[in-house]
């Protein structure tokens, strides 16, 4: 239990109805979840206003509402408090409710349109492997030590990721590392937490059904270097021209990092290869079992990192050096076929070039690279074509399909991709909208050494379609497909 006016400590108030110094039981935005002695959030939404429930949570027992607009006639038996954005006052309650927690820890953020999940994926290993309690925050999965919870969203609410950074608290972590996602920072989901450092690692075409404007997305993911503290350090991949812009205004000591120019941290890929990538960083040549340019950078960053939070470098160089992949990105399936097969998560633009890319640099000449590849629906638009005509330039053959349609005519998706492929291409495209049927003709046209690259879902193990989930793993359907067609 904590006492009311203790929990609104550094939130901007406007006015108040009730008595401060009532106990509160727990702190809640739905008022489904309402108990007896709840502070009850009323959060404007995107899809839900919750003004529309403050009746609700107080006939469920909450004993205080905040709320961006009182109500003309407040129940007199329960505290009213007014504040000017409750999207951003739940993060600074949710946190003085849960003991802030993230000060109690070194929190480090990772932000960027690609790599987030890759970088503190490999932070927390080799923390991990470095001795050390350690906590992660990312889209694949939330998880304390070996302890595993699941993610629904790259950022958690502001309870519940409170509540899972006090979790970490009690169970000794040391550090914790966390994807901020800028639908979290302009949802007011990091309010109130204390980072120890947040790296920039890119940033390119994504999201602007939510930002509406790239100007937008790139002053939001800005954010987060502006409220850093003095004591925290602010990294940036200098290489993306807008790493310069996320450090205008913080307080925070700042460093960079990358391949093309002189910086803190520096690497230049030696060896980019099927097997790995051997990179010379800071003067010292080390083998990586990740693959790709777009991993030199997430190695640099978590070496970086960990090089800023005082750890010994040769040690991070050798416990990196053994560490694999996150979860669905560059992930080889791997199976007794000839085909070479990898799926990545990339649904982005730069992300899917990045990878085609990174194939086109090892692959002899002489085999085929074969690309299965969707859009999600009730997303952004304007990346579809692009995507396409990407996919198309640097494929073979390529089949589009059905990414994750939601509720959106997964027809009209595939018509707006088409809208990127040009006379040159239309030759080496297929439409395959079920995706099983797309992989399996992927691995049907294959022959051997042929490369197959299954994109956009990555770790994903479900494919949303009207609303409703179903299971789908692009990755165990490869395998069951690469075994039926195996010589």
């Amino acid at each position: 239990m904590k006492i009311l006016k203790d929990i609104l400590y550094n939130v901007n108030l406007t006015s108040v109805s009730g008595n401060m110094n009532i106990e509160i039981a727990d702190v809640c935005f739905d008022s489904r979840a309402v108990k007896a002695g709840s502070l009850f959030v009323a959060v404007k939404g995107t899809q839900v206003d919750g003004h529309e429930y403050i009746e609700r949570a107080i006939a469920n027992g909450a004993v205080a509402v905040v709320c961006q607009e009182m109500p003309l006639l407040p129940d007199r038996s329960v505290t009213f408090v007014e504040t000017a954005e409750t999207h951003r006052a739940l993060g600074f309650i949710a946190s003085n409710f849960y003991g802030n927690p993230s000060k109690k820890l070194k929190l480090v953020g990772v932000t960027g349109t690609n790599g987030k999940t890759t970088t503190v994926t490999l932070l927390f290993r080799l923390f991990r492997s470095l001795g050390h309690n350690v906590g992660l925050l990312s889209t694949v999965k939330n998880q304390i030590n070996d302890r595993t919870i699941k993610a629904s969203h790259t950022t958690p609410d502001q309870v519940s990721l409170n509540r899972l950074l006090k979790e970490m608290v009690d169970e000794g972590c040391e550090y914790a590392f966390m994807e901020v996602s800028s639908h979290a920072i302009d949802q007011g989901r990091i309010a109130g937490l204390e980072f120890a450092g947040a790296v920039f690692m890119n940033i390119s075409h994504d999201h602007l059904d939510y930002h509406l404007t790239f100007d937008n997305y790139i002053q939001t993911k800005k954010k987060l270097f502006d409220s850093l503290p003095a004591t925290a350090f602010a990294l940036v991949n200098l290489d993306d021209k807008r790493g310069q812009i996320m450090t205008q205004n913080t307080k925070a000591t700042q460093y960079a990092f990358g391949l093309k120019f002189m910086t803190d941290y520096k690497a230049k890929i030696i060896t980019n290869s099927y097997q790995g990538l051997e990179l010379d960083i800071n003067g010292q040549s080390v083998w990586f079992r990740l693959i790709g340019k777009f991993n030199a950078y997430n190695l640099l960053a978590v070496f970086a990192v960990a090089d800023l939070l005082g750890e010994e470098q040769s040690e991070v160089l050798m416990m990196l050096s053994g560490i694999e992949t996150a979860p669905g990105r560059f992930e080889a399936v791997n199976t007794d076929s000839s085909v070479r097969a990898i799926v990545d998560y990339a649904h982005t633009p730069d992300a899917l070039e990045n990878v085609l890319q990174t194939i086109d640099s090892f692959r002899t000449g002489n085999e085929k690279v074969i690309t299965v590849v969707g859009c999600g629906g009730d997303r952004d638009r304007e990346k579809r074509p692009v995507m396409a005509s990407i996919a198309a330039k640097w494929s073979d053959k390529v089949i589009f399909t059905d990414d994750n349609p939601r509720n959106e005519n997964p027809d009209m998706i595939i018509k707006e991709m088409m809208g990127g492929i040009g006379p040159t291409f239309v030759k080496k495209t297929l439409i395959i909208r079920d995706r099983r049927e797309a992989i399996k003709t992927a691995c049907s046209l294959a022959s051997d050494h042929d490369i197959i690259l299954v994109a956009g879902k990555g770790h994903e193990t479900y494919q949303e379609i009207k609303g409703v989930r179903h299971d789908f793993d692009d990755r165990a359907i490869l395998r069951e497909m690469l075994e039926l067609f195996k010589d």
